[in-house]
């Protein structure tokens, strides 16, 4: 069964077009390389003052994900950069079974 994996984070509005441009050329790529990863989406939501980014990743089980996050998976993984875009490092991700796919 595959599993969807959700990240949040928040970006300040001046800030967003950079922090796009990091998650394709640092984040897209390290995802990438690991196996298991089915799908990657990055999506981008405006505000007036913030940027919400979702990551939404489908794995094809919890030990991919692990190769990726580490031991405990429901944490968060963040690069050092990311101290200089997000307004605040979320702990958790949130993750889900898909037990439906068409």
């Amino acid at each position: 069964m595959s599993i969807m994996r959700l990240w949040h984070g928040e970006v300040a509005i001046e800030k967003a077009d950079k922090y796009e441009a990091f998650m394709i050329e640092r984040a897209a790529p390290d995802y990438g390389s690991v196996d298991g990863l089915i799908k990657l989406y990055f999506q981008r939501k405006n505000e007036e003052t913030k940027s919400h980014f979702l990551l939404v990743t489908i794995w094809d089980s919890i030990e991919s994900i692990k190769k990726f996050a580490g031991e405990n998976p429901e944490i968060a993984k963040y690069y050092p950069e990311d101290d200089e875009y997000l307004l605040e490092k979320e702990k958790h991700v949130s993750m889900y079974e898909i037990f439906y796919e068409k």
